[in-house]
């Protein structure tokens, strides 16, 4: 079972910490963070368009108020403005560095949170057999020498966007993610570098695995401290404890100059019932997440102006609220960007409207913008990919890359 595990996985392996096949390049690196928001979290209420008459007209106990109201959003244009529990990454849309792509998400139409969380991931919308991940296809084709920590997944249990043939290094969640483990004895190095003498691709695994551990607990020394469908979040922490722990990922991205590519996941968002406006269940989750963003921003320090941080979850949710004061699975949703390289202070994305005739089945916001036409670009521009390994990260993708000069500074 664990030489299985190892070869789907290659990086969740002999206590979760082992390596990558690709090393990072000298100088300065370009950095990619994935957060993954599982549950599908209500885009309508993060960035709400408070513009639009049925906004209000479809969400008498859930609406968000209007600018300049008391506990409403703010602004951040004619029609668009941001909850306000999500405040402290108004000074990020001040400084040119979060900007959101409207009414995106997957282009296939399933409302299961398991199956749009495996095309999220896969990189390959409707298709359930492909077996690897888009960020391990990423790690496989990305320029640069091979690390041990070049690509991090953080949390305690193997994501999906990293299953592949190319190993991940595993970060832990809270203050001992780097606690000392059977691996690190030197006699347990030894005796399993024995077992796995006649099998290169283990033995290779093993020996990236004990340097990486090495690497990751060296720069985390210097690191500073400290739903209603419970299966929506797939092992996901929830937003209250992301603040700690998204401030360790950034500050071990920023120390370990090999490290290029991070994900995590945040849990809780599947508001079926007593969902709230500017207070309550989603204001709160939304307020840590904020809370969160922000310190994975500070732990980045001078590394943000080189990191783009991409936040997406699985879709959307209904335009009307439901009998329960919730909202239900739905289509379109909003994607995040947020770092020194994002050409922020923007909500970009193809509108369509909230009028009944434009909605999607009539009850959701509709997907305008593939989410691969929003990480296609990045890739490309930000992280370098050629068009063939652009292709290789997402096959079948789509016909054009959309966004690919308005989402990152020239």
């Amino acid at each position: 079972m664990l030489r299985r595990q190892l070869l789907h996985f290659g990086a969740f392996t002999l206590g979760g910490l082992p390596v990558s096949l690709v090393r990072a390049q000298n100088g300065a690196q370009k950095k990619l963070v994935v957060v993954m928001l599982r549950g599908a979290v209500d885009g309508l209420s993060v960035v709400a368009p408070y513009g639009e008459r049925d906004y209000a007209d479809s969400r008498p106990q859930i609406a968000l108020g209007a600018p300049g109201t008391e506990d409403g959003l703010i602004k951040l244009d004619s029609l668009f403005g941001l909850h306000p529990s999500l405040s402290p990454l108004k000074r990020h849309w001040d400084g040119g560095q979060l900007a959101f792509v409207h009414a995106s998400g997957s282009p296939d139409p399933t409302r299961s949170h398991f199956d749009a969380q495996d095309y999220l991931e896969s990189g390959t919308p409707g298709r359930k057999s492909t077996p690897d991940g888009w960020m391990n296809r990423l790690l496989a084709t990305l320029p640069g020498e091979p690390a041990p920590t070049r690509a991090i997944s953080q949390g305690s249990t193997p994501p999906r966007i990293f299953a592949g043939s190319a190993s991940v290094a595993s970060l832990g969640l809270g203050p001992n993610a780097m606690q000392r483990r059977a691996i690190d004895n030197p006699q347990m190095q030894a005796s399993l570098a024995k077992l796995y003498a006649g099998d290169a691709q283990l033995s290779g695994t093993l020996r990236d695995t004990t340097q990486g551990r090495g690497d990751m607990a060296r720069s985390m020394s210097a690191a500073e401290p400290r739903s209603m469908d419970p299966s929506a979040d797939a092992g996901a922490p929830s937003a209250r404890s992301f603040a700690a722990d998204a401030r360790r990922l950034g500050t071990l991205i920023r120390k370990d100059p090999h490290t290029q590519l991070a994900f995590t996941a945040v849990g809780g968002w599947d508001t079926h019932v007593n969902q709230g406006a500017a207070r309550g269940q989603l204001a709160n989750r939304l307020a840590s997440l904020g809370e969160g963003l922000d310190a994975l921003s500070l732990g980045l320090g001078d590394a943000l102006k080189d990191t783009v941080i991409v936040v997406v979850s699985e879709f959307g949710r209904t335009l009307r609220q439901n009998g329960n004061g919730g909202t239900d699975h739905g289509r379109g949703n909003v994607i995040w960007l947020l770092g020194g390289p994002v050409a922020g202070g923007q909500v970009l994305g193809e509108w369509p409207g909230l009028d009944p005739s434009a909605l999607a089945d009539g009850r959701d916001l509709a997907v305008r913008t593939d989410f691969r036409q929003v990480l296609g670009p990045l890739l490309q521009r930000h992280l370098g990919l050629s068009e063939t390994a652009l292709a290789a990260v997402f096959p079948n993708g789509p016909q054009t890359w959309r966004y690919s000069d308005k989402l990152l500074r020239a």
